[in-house]
């Protein structure tokens, strides 16, 4: 493949492309043979060593993985096959076993994709600074054979060493019974879910009434797409948590890394209020702990880790950013506004399972006849527009317009920790480029709907400028 073909599908953090156009079997082999370059499986005193490889459930996913683990075994490794998995029971895998890992999914995109998300052992992050831009180098100038043995492959179920292992961090058991709208999407969260909430491998069964909305994996996404953070996604949901009197709805994306959560009203919760929760939690166990969060959170979310005696780290969007930053300060979780949440106990990986888990635990634990609105009331401080994406000729000149006008205001501070921050007392807006598309993504945050619309009306206005 030319290198400008592999630009097209090595992106950011992951590779991903449309099947087989972008992204084929031909390619996935070759990515194989360099995963074992450049993420060191060969042991440390040259063994084999091994790639541990899970898939979701899309229809390419069988012929990707396979050409993939021949790549892997031509290079003298093997492969373990965890077969169908959510990301995080990869990353689970990956840590519990500590090896290497490859997930292949295109997360909550739509059914003609498919990728690979990869991680070191321990399921230590893969980003384009951190191995992927190697691993894309090396297969555009090709991968020499290995001389000695090939690898092998075998199949290990690790979803109930999953399933128990997630339990042994939250503990569901004890809380009052609940009501749970779980919408899988046709994606991941579909085995996942009955596996760690329900008995389906055999765990006890917990206070849990769980009614399953679009559990039949099903790559193609019949009913929607797997993709919570548009509310599109969530009206299913919504609906069904209204209709059934049920004291929350939980929405994963198709890999089941993210989790979204709606109220008993049918009103979605922002990821900022469930971060602020879990923090909340998280320095109750560890006190004066550090917290990351990025900067596109709700202020709400370094004022409550504050109050609750907590160190918060501001950082930028992205997991590979995040898990290393987690890393170097020792921070105990992590929350992105995009859904995703990264634990100290989970390889400093994400989890949307694990997230649910905890406001299920927060809810169950509550008095009762707490609604899940009320116990989320103290993290509902600010108003906020959502992500609002513009299609823009020049993404740089756009930016600069928005920053030539605001920049020379007196009661305004800028940063461009990610994008361009503009902050005053009642709010604040970022804007940031897209990695893949010609888009700019604007998030406004105030203390009243009044301020936030002025804000986000007058950015907007000049980002689409003619």
């Amino acid at each position: 493949m030319s290198g400008s073909g592999l630009d097209a599908v090595f992106k950011a953090y992951d590779v991903r492309g449309l099947v087989p156009d972008e992204f084929d079997a031909r390619l996935a082999r070759e990515i194989g043979a360099a995963v074992v370059e450049v993420l060191g499986v060969r042991t440390s005193d040259g063994g084999p060593g091994a790639v541990v490889v899970g898939q979701d459930m899309r229809s390419s996913g069988d012929d990707l993985v396979a050409a993939f683990a021949d790549g892997v075994c031509g290079q003298g490794c093997d492969v373990i096959r965890i077969g169908l998995a959510s990301t995080d029971g990869l990353y689970f895998a990956s840590g519990d076993l500590g090896l290497p890992g490859a997930m292949f999914t295109a997360s909550h995109n739509p059914a003609a994709y498919n990728g690979i998300k990869l991680c070191r052992r321990g399921a230590a992050p893969v980003g384009a600074d951190s191995g992927l831009r190697q691993i894309r180098d090396l297969v555009e100038v090709g991968i020499a054979p290995h001389s000695g043995p090939t690898g092998t492959v075998r199949r290990v179920d690790t979803l109930p060493a999953y399933a128990a292992f997630l339990r042994s961090l939250v503990d569901l058991s004890a809380g009052r019974e609940l009501s749970v709208v779980i919408d899988a999407g046709n994606g991941m969260a579909g085995l996942t879910a009955p596996a760690v909430l329900g008995t389906a491998v055999g765990l006890p069964a917990l206070p849990l009434a769980i009614e399953p909305m679009y559990f039949e994996l099903d790559g193609t996404f019949p009913h929607h797409e797997a993709n919570p953070i548009d509310p599109a996604n969530l009206v299913d949901l919504q609906r069904a948590v209204i209709a059934s009197g049920a004291d929350i709805g939980l929405a994963f994306d198709g890999d089941a890394d993210r989790c979204f959560v709606v109220d008993e009203r049918g009103v979605a919760v922002t990821p900022s209020a469930i971060t602020a929760l879990i923090a909340e939690r998280e320095l109750r166990r560890r006190p004066g702990s550090t917290i990351i969060y990025n900067c596109i959170s709700s202020r709400t979310v370094p004022e409550v880790i504050a109050e609750c005696g907590g160190v918060g780290e501001r950082t930028r969007v992205g997991h590979s950013f995040i898990k290393a930053r987690m890393a170097e300060t020792g921070a105990v979780f992590g929350g992105e506004h995009s859904g995703h949440f990264y634990f100290t106990d989970f390889w400093r990986a994400d989890s949307g399972m694990l997230a649910a888990m905890h406001v299920l635990a927060a809810l169950g634990s509550s008095a009762p006849g707490t609604t899940l609105s009320e116990l989320l009331s103290a993290y509902d401080r600010y108003v906020v527009s959502g992500e609002i994406n513009s299609v823009v000729a020049d993404s740089a000149v756009a930016d600069q317009r928005v920053r030539d006008a605001f920049a020379s205001r007196p009661e305004v501070t800028v940063d461009d920790l990610d994008g361009l921050t503009v902050s005053a007392t009642d709010w604040w807006f970022n804007l940031r480029p897209s990695n893949t598309e010609p888009l700019l993504r604007l998030n406004v945050e105030a203390v009243d709907h009044g301020t936030m619309e002025a804000v986000r009306d007058e950015v907007l206005t000049i980002v689409r400028e003619a």
